[in-house]
Order: structure tokens, then C-alpha cells, then sequence
């Protein structure tokens, strides 16, 4: 293939070191690990603009890993930062997590990650001037992300926060070459990329750990409140963090399904340029089905630091969710929190852009079938089948 040149593993490393006069990746198998990361990209057939802008991509992750593992070795204080009872909102796409993020984030006594700390988080942002210029050029990025892919708006609102917006505990992992995420890839044509990169649940949650300690450090300390697919993940996920809780919210899988395919098929087609919507469907009917078996296969969802909500139930009441959820982890909730939430939710309607559009019939597959394959996932957490017309 022309072009294939561009993407080459050994060169792309190179051209980081070189650049930063760094070497230092913090993981021996981060090399190989990148190295397949660069197979799967050219498994895509990108042309050679794709594969610049691919390129362009990595770089900048190598570059940022770089001196992210550099800002450590310096200061080896960060190491020292200790992440103290945070809080986490998981649970599969497209079930209210987002939400329910936002609210926690903005309690007073609450602090999240926000995008620009993600996206160019060397140096510390506590070691930061105010005005630090990383902000602007997050909300450049994010300005640059709506314009292409101005539905997205619609799916998630809470994207016109630009670089203050709330990142996935995932985004963490983009610079590890795990995943690979649309808001660390929107320049390269791969669409929602999905699997085929190797994961390790514990050295993932050291990064995000790391990460963590190193917006921490030099800032009022505060209680994290953060957000991530954790379910397949617990056993890594309470290691990292003993004194962690987590609020995991359960939907009908049915409506997650044909969500979640909407989803993936706005944001591909934005990115790539095209869209398969029956690939799209297969995949992330796919990807329900392994997270509710998971779920239910695992004696950790019945961990006593979790706490289940079902997804109507936090639509109906969500801050008397959330204050439910505090009663649970100990926490008061404060007049001030109650407030900040309440404003929140009554400043940033979801759907401000616009209604986000779905149906089952998107999934393919027989519906009544499907809502029978999922009747013990809905038995288990007390769901109904989930009735709306769009």
C-alpha cells in the first residue's frame, strides 16, 4: 500500500525521543505494545493523508508519555499523592453515566478530570500558571472535534464544556496504546475503533493512578469523583483503589444495544468518512452481550463498596439518587452540593442540541428474542423492558 511508509513503529519512536531527548516510556512493553497498535492501523487501508494524520496522532501520545514518565522522575513526590475514598460512576454506554458524572463533578467538595489535564498533562497542572495555554488549546481541539462531528452534541451535550469537559477513566489509557479513543483520534479516519489492542487491567489502573497523583499534586485536596467502564475490570479496579466506591447504573440492554449502534455509526461516519451500520450493529450488540455476561458471572458485582441504581430510577430523582448514594459512602450532601446540582441540571438540558434519534430496529436481530436473552441481566437488578418510541 503507498503511504504505508508513514506508519512505521521504529520511526514514529525515534521521532518522539528524538524530539523530546527522552527514552524513558515508564513500561519496556510499551515499544511493542505501539509497535501493534501501528499493525492494527494499517489493517484499516487508510490513504496516505490517513495515515499522516495517524501518524500525527501518535506522535503526539509518544510525545506526551514521554514527558508525562520524565515530570515523575523529576518530581518524585507525585508518586506520594494519595487518592483518598474517590468516587466512581460506571455501568454499560449509554445508561445515564454521563449524567450522573456531571452531577457528582460539581459538588463543591468534588474535583474530576477534565480534558485539557488529559490531553496535555506535562507539566503538573497544579505547578501551572492560571492562564495556562493548554486550556485554550483544548478548547481548540474540542471547537475542531463538534465542528466534525456536530451530532455528537446531541449524544453527549455535555461535549460543549470543550476542555473542561469530563474525560473517561479510559482517556487515561490513551498514551498506554490500549485503547483508542475518538477524543484522543478524531484526526485520523478510523471511526469509533473498537478492541484489538492488548489490555492489563492492573497496569492500566497504575497509569490512571498516575494520572490521577499528577493533577492532584499542588492543588486543594478534594474527592474525586471519576467515570469508567470498570464492570469487567473490579478485581484490578478495587486493588488500585480499597477505599473506592462505585455507583453502577443498569438499563434495559435492549435500549443500551440500539443506543449505543447510533452512537458508534454518527461518530464513524464523522471521523471516517463512512459507516457500516450493520458492522456497527454486530459489534456492539457484541460488545452489550460480553458486558451483561460479565456482570452477571461476577461474584465482585455484589462487592459491599458498590452501589446498584437503576437507570429510570435516577432519570425519575436524579439528585435524591446521588444523596441516596452519599448516605451509602458516608458523605453529607450539602446544601451547596444540592445547589450546584440543581443548577446544573437546570442550565444544561440534554437535549439542548437537538433529540438524539434511535431505534431497536437499528440492532437487527429478533427484539423479542433479545429481551428474553436478557431477561435474567433485568432480574437480577429489578429492570423493566424499557418502553419509548425513539
Amino acid at each position: 500500500m503507498a503511504g504505508n511508509h508513514i506508519l512505521d513503529a521504529g520511526k514514529l519512536l525515534h521521532a518522539a525521543q528524538a524530539q523530546t531527548g527522552l527514552d524513558d516510556y515508564g513500561d519496556t512493553t510499551l515499544p511493542a505494545r505501539f509497535t501493534l497498535a501501528v499493525d492494527q492501523l494499517l489493517k484499516i487501508g487508510m490513504n496516505e493523508d490517513g495515515q499522516r494524520a495517524a501518524a500525527a496522532v501518535c506522535h503526539g501520545l509518544l510525545t506526551s508519555r514521554l514527558r508525562f514518565v520524565e515530570d515523575r522522575r523529576q518530581n518524585p513526590r507525585l508518586a506520594g499523592e494519595v487518592i483518598e475514598r474517590p468516587l466512581f460512576v460506571t455501568g454499560e454506554p449509554r445508561s445515564g453515566t454521563t449524567l450522573l458524572h456531571a452531577l457528582l463533578s460539581v459538588d463543591p467538595d468534588a474535583r474530576a478530570l477534565r480534558f485539557w489535564e488529559v490531553m496535555y498533562p506535562s507539566p503538573p497542572p497544579g505547578l501551572a500558571p492560571t492562564q495556562d495555554p493548554r486550556r485554550a488549546q483544548a478548547d481548540a481541539d474540542w471547537r475542531e472535534i463538534n465542528t466534525m462531528a456536530p451530532e455528537w452534541l446531541k449524544i453527549h451535550p455535555y461535549n460543549d464544556m470543550l476542555g473542561a469537559g469530563l474525560p473517561e477513566c479510559e482517556r487515561t489509557w490513551a498514551f498506554d496504546f490500549r485503547v483508542m479513543t475518538p477524543t484522543a483520534w478524531w484526526r485520523a479516519p478510523i471511526g469509533m475503533y473498537v478492541g484489538g489492542m492488548p489490555t492489563d487491567a492492573p497496569a492500566q489502573y497504575r497509569i490512571h493512578k498516575a494520572m490521577l497523583q499528577h493533577c492532584q499534586y499542588g492543588q486543594p485536596k478534594k474527592r474525586w469523583a471519576l467515570k469508567g467502564f470498570h464492570g469487567p475490570r473490579l478485581e484490578a479496579f478495587f486493588d488500585a483503589y480499597p477505599d473506592a466506591r462505585l455507583i453502577w447504573t443498569h438499563r434495559d440492554p435492549v435500549q443500551v444495544t440500539a443506543s449505543r449502534i447510533a452512537m458508534a455509526t454518527t461518530l464513524t461516519r464523522a471521523f471516517a468518512g463512512h459507516a457500516d451500520e450493520r458492522e456497527q450493529a454486530a459489534i456492539h450488540l457484541g460488545a452489550t452481550r460480553a458486558g451483561i455476561n460479565d456482570t452477571l458471572a461476577n461474584p465482585l458485582v455484589d462487592d459491599p463498596r458498590i452501589f446498584h441504581v437503576r437507570y429510570t430510577d435516577f432519570v425519575a430523582d436524579p439528585i435524591g439518587t446521588i444523596a441516596t448514594f452519599y448516605d451509602f459512602c458516608g458523605i453529607d450532601m450539602t446544601t451547596a452540593a444540592q445547589q450546584a446540582m440543581r443548577d446544573y441540571l437546570a442550565h444544561n438540558r440534554g437535549d439542548r442540541y437537538g433529540k438524539f434519534v434511535y431505534t431497536t430496529d437499528m440492532i437487527g436481530v429478533d427484539i423479542a428474542a433479545l429481551h428474553r436473552e436478557f431477561a435474567p441481566y433485568r432480574a437480577r437488578f429489578g429492570l423493566d423492558i424499557e418502553q419509548r418510541k425513539s
